[in-house]
């Protein structure tokens, strides 16, 4: 995944997401916003974690906060 392809999702009629591995993934909603997530489980349950929005949190942070949590690897 790059900045690049982020900037470039457009909006649908329904919240996307775009994998980029370890469980990271910025979702884009309906409206537009882009919100990095963080999809991990414990305890057998699946939870996500928000890391931040795009642009204010770049690919490299939100990679770098995946690591921190150590709920990615």
């Amino acid at each position: 995944m790059t900045d690049a392809a982020i900037r470039k999702v457009k909006p649908t009629d329904k919240p996307q997401r775009l994998l980029d591995g370890g469980g990271l993934y910025p979702e884009v909603s309906p409206a537009g916003g882009k919100w990095w997530r963080l999809k991990y489980r414990h305890l057998g349950k699946e939870k996500r974690l928000s890391l931040g929005t795009y642009p204010d949190t770049s690919l490299a942070d939100a990679r770098g906060k995946r690591g921190i949590t150590g709920a990615g690897a």
